[in-house]
């Protein structure tokens, strides 16, 4: 076993896959926390789902340019950013011009910009396009195509959430929590939402090649999730939700590499779940297990206070 683990870590391959799964887990636990709190967690399948058109497009835009289409991580995440986002900006526009609610505006703008992404998929696939062994992958993540370039794209992108997140940490927090109040005391909550969603879209596309459009909306939700059973404070559950993002896309990253045929994607998705639920479960608060014993703890207490008032 220790043959293996070292044998593991001695694979630059491995090096690169974990160290970006983790660094994905973690900037995807880091917005998933407010995402989670403004119960929108939908606007992560959205912007994921939405992002397939945007990487179709840039793959084909590439192929354009250069006659051989590229699955780089430089050239097809920013066309996924600005897929992501133009589908939330539609959703918002149309909650703004209808009557029509967010969550059916956000169904129609997912439907929309995922089917022009199905579409572009199956040009690039019938034309044979140069280039294209690989693109498929995105839609249930391919880890092991990760290579330097795209950890280093990665890795930038994720100081820059964080760095944002952490200048804008007292905005982000009173928008989340209180937005009437927000926009009373002189905050532009418009504008301060605007940035959370780009960091949000940000955090999905950097995920896309790892977990892939159809899961990553679980990374985004299930370590805010479980997070949020263990604590109170933003804080805190932002930087636990963070450290279980990070510790799902390793393990994931690692079951990947121990066992051929484990896909990297849906394994760190089922770590991230697992955690979810056993957190739901068994947390100290707000758990199933400790509102059971509560119940049972406070039954008891009505029932003896009862029975000493009848004795009386």
């Amino acid at each position: 076993m220790t043959e293996t683990v070292l044998m593991l870590f001695g694979s630059h391959t491995f090096r690169t896959v974990s160290l970006g799964a983790a660094t994905i887990g973690a900037v995807a636990g880091v917005l998933g926390s407010f995402v989670y709190l403004q119960h929108q967690t939908l606007s992560g399948g959205v912007i994921a789902h939405s992002s397939l058109s945007g990487i179709t497009l840039a793959f084909l835009v590439s192929f354009w340019w250069t006659g051989v289409g590229s699955i780089s991580a430089a050239v097809l995440l920013p066309g996924a950013f600005v897929a992501g986002l133009l589908s939330m900006l539609l959703a918002r526009s149309i909650v703004r011009l209808t009557p029509l609610r967010i969550d059916t505006a956000m169904a129609v703008s997912m439907s929309l910009f995922f089917g022009g992404g199905f579409f572009l998929l199956r040009i690039i696939n019938v034309r044979s396009i140069p280039g294209r062994i690989g693109l498929d992958g995105f839609l249930f993540g391919q880890a092991a195509l990760m290579t330097r370039s795209d950890l280093r794209v990665i890795l930038a992108v994720a100081a820059l959430v964080a760095f944002v997140t952490a200048l804008f940490w007292k905005e982000y927090k009173i928008s989340v929590f209180d937005p009437d109040f927000a926009a009373g005391v002189g905050f532009r909550v418009t504008l301060i939402d605007t940035l959370l969603l780009i960091s949000t879209v940000l955090a999905v596309v950097l995920g896309l090649r790892s977990v892939g459009v159809v899961l990553m909306v679980a990374l985004l939700a299930a370590p805010a999730g479980a997070a949020r059973q263990w604590t109170k404070r933003l804080s805190s559950m932002v930087m636990l939700s963070a450290l279980i993002g990070a510790a799902s896309g390793f393990g994931g990253a690692v079951v990947s590499a121990l066992y051929s045929r484990m896909p990297t994607g849906p394994v760190i998705v089922i770590i991230a779940s697992a955690t979810a639920l056993f957190s739901v479960l068994t947390g100290p608060r707000r758990g199933v297990v400790a509102l059971i014993v509560r119940n049972a703890v406070n039954r008891r207490r009505f029932t003896g206070k009862i029975y000493a008032g009848m004795q009386r």
